[in-house]
């Protein structure tokens, strides 16, 4: 059954996230054969049309308004809604992102609409479109479909691969007019604590510190393989309450979720909370003194050692692979 899905492209600092590729890719498995309409909101953000095209959207639909240069759920939501409205789609996608999650529960409610949230997989099976989601923190994963009305969900970034982008491709990109008004929030100033270069949330290499970092200066050494491998610094809950690192940068269940290509712990213990943010990465290295650790329990690789000691000769090896490669 062929179907017309809506993916809300993600736009920050004048750039298209990752996860708004992946939700196209989303899109064209639940569209079957249908049409797949991007949707750009914000304001200058005509000029991001065709990368969404080239990612695999058929057309797509802008709304620009100076309210809507930062995001609120007050004024993006009447931007999807009004899109929403002029395209009639029987699907909606966009990223299970902190602006996904904050936006999807409230256009879901405004279109009486369920909701299936954090996607990591889907697929099309007995004529419906699967979905499957983690729960119990990871332990588990639920398989959904949705039997009547919109098809709306979220999917995790890092999860599912993207279309080979075409450069060549081509699509009408139209704009829509939305007046937004009652604004709620107004947004005067962004101060950003995240660390500067690659996103945590869809970094594929992750170096993640805990409590056996010690202190703030112990995170150097972490930073310094992760610029080496093109990948960001994270950290458990625990260092962040020691304050050793802004809370920014926790991963866990009260912190965020990952699942990169590699991700080295060092000097992590392992609990529960921590492994509810990070368990599903395609391949854990543990780097801890204590071999009872339970890290190593969900660990593929693990070195008993200090990290003071690893990092710094993980570095310097790295460093030689790509001066060779």
């Amino acid at each position: 059954m062929a179907r017309k899905v809506l993916v809300l492209g993600e736009v920050r600092d004048g750039s298209l996230r990752n996860v708004s590729f992946e939700a196209i890719a989303a899109a064209k498995t639940i569209a079957e054969g249908g049409e797949v309409v991007g949707l750009l909101v914000g304001q200058g953000v005509a000029s991001l049309a065709n990368e969404l095209i080239n990612y695999g959207a058929d057309r797509v639909v802008t709304v620009e308004d100076e309210k809507l240069n930062a995001y609120t759920s007050d004024g993006y939501a009447q931007a999807v809604l009004v899109a929403v409205d002029a395209e009639k789609p029987e699907g909606l996608v966009m990223g299970h992102t902190a602006l996904g999650k904050d936006l999807s529960p409230k256009l879901a409610a405004k279109l009486d609409a369920g909701l299936i949230s954090d996607v990591t997989a889907l697929e099309v099976a007995g004529g419906n479109i699967v979905f499957t989601r983690p729960i119990y923190s990871g332990k588990a994963f639920e398989r959904k479909i949705v039997t009547d009305g919109l098809i709306f969900a979220t999917v995790r970034p890092n999860n599912i691969a993207p279309l080979e982008k075409d450069a060549a491709r081509t699509g009408e990109v139209a704009s829509l007019s939305v007046e937004i008004k009652d604004l709620r929030t107004i947004i005067k100033d962004v101060v950003r604590k995240t660390a500067q270069g690659v996103d945590l949330s869809e970094a594929k290499v992750i170096i993640a510190g805990g409590r056996g970092v010690k202190s703030e200066e112990g995170f150097k050494p972490l930073q310094e393989l992760a610029d080496v491998l093109g990948g960001a610094v994270g950290a458990s809950r625990g260092a962040c309450d020691a304050d050793y690192c802004d809370y920014s940068l926790q991963i866990g269940q009260t912190g965020k979720v990952v699942t990169p290509d590699l991700y080295i712990a060092c000097g992590i213990s392992g609990a529960i909370q921590h492994l509810a943010g990070m368990s599903n990465s395609k391949v854990i290295v543990a780097i801890n003194k204590d071999p009872e650790a339970n890290i190593f329990k969900v660990a593929d690789y693990g070195i008993v050692g200090d990290l003071f000691e690893v990092i710094p000769l993980l570095t310097e090896e790295f460093k030689k692979l790509k001066v060779h490669s």
